[in-house]
């Protein structure tokens, strides 16, 4: 049985929950905010999952993603001259040998969707000038870009995601110029946007990610399969139709003026 979190996000004020305006592309699109941190091996996993989902959904051109900023550990400094092995085990306070076997379990995980982690390589970073850079990807309608190469450059390549060189690169690859991902990251631009997005989840109920909401009523937790999200959708997308439905009005011809053709 797949289950539902019911959410009460429709009751939280805007003060509490900041919904963002739909712009008159998005009129007739059903949002899902991803609550997520690129630094979470299970976020990753589970945007292939939703993906593969969505790819099935028979209304997945009507659907607006948005991606939310969290941070698993916003203290943590980044240390490139640790594994992110010792990493964990001093914070989990594990052994080096059970750290190693749990990372495993999650490679092999990954690897069912298709997704190749290398812990070996990865380097111990905090995120949140990388979640800066995905909401500057936000404005550019580049959001889902961003996640994606974040995500392959931590679990995948091995590259330090707090390190501005990286961050310009991955903002060169989606097509931001380096100049303008430097001038946000020498300032303060986004700060709020990504506090605002962790305040949200605060207020929202999150207690880990990475965490879906579907038309701010329904949220699935964790990295669920893609018939689980597919369920979802579907469900929220018949609710969605029904509140925004619109009156279709049955019309008695009679005598009218119109402006390519007269009064008749």
């Amino acid at each position: 049985m797949i289950a539902f979190v019911l959410c009460t996000m429709q009751h939280l004020s805007h003060g509490q929950y900041n919904e963002s305006k739909f712009d008159s592309t998005m009129m007739n699109k059903m949002k899902i905010e991803i609550w997520s941190d690129v630094v979470c091996p299970f976020c990753y996993i589970g945007k292939r999952k939703f993906e593969l989902g969505l790819e099935q959904f028979s209304h997945k051109d009507s659907v607006e993603v948005v991606w939310k900023s969290f941070q698993l550990n916003p203290d943590l400094k980044t240390d490139t001259t640790i594994s992110i092995y010792q990493s964990l085990a001093d914070q989990k306070g594990w052994t080096l040998e059970y750290t190693r076997n749990t990372t495993k379990h999650v490679t092999d995980m990954a690897s069912e969707v298709g997704l190749h982690y290398d812990f070996d390589k990865t380097i111990v970073a905090n995120t949140f000038n990388a979640h800066r850079l995905i909401h500057l990807a936000k404005t550019k309608g580049k959001q889902s870009e961003a996640e994606e190469l974040l995500f392959k450059s931590y679990f995948i390549d091995g590259k330090n995601i707090d390190d501005d060189s990286i961050l310009e690169a991955v903002g060169v690859e989606i097509g931001i110029d380096s100049a303008e991902t430097a001038q946000m990251l020498s300032g303060d631009l986004f700060k709020n946007e990504v506090e605002q997005d962790i305040y949200e989840a605060q207020q929202v109920g999150v207690r880990g990610v990475p965490f879906f909401v579907l038309d701010h009523k329904y949220a699935l937790s964790g990295a669920q399969q893609p018939e689980a999200f597919l369920s979802a959708l579907n469900q929220a997308w018949d609710e969605f139709i029904k509140r925004n439905s619109t009156t279709k009005l049955e019309v008695k011809e009679g005598a009218v003026c119109s402006p390519d053709e007269g009064c008749d």
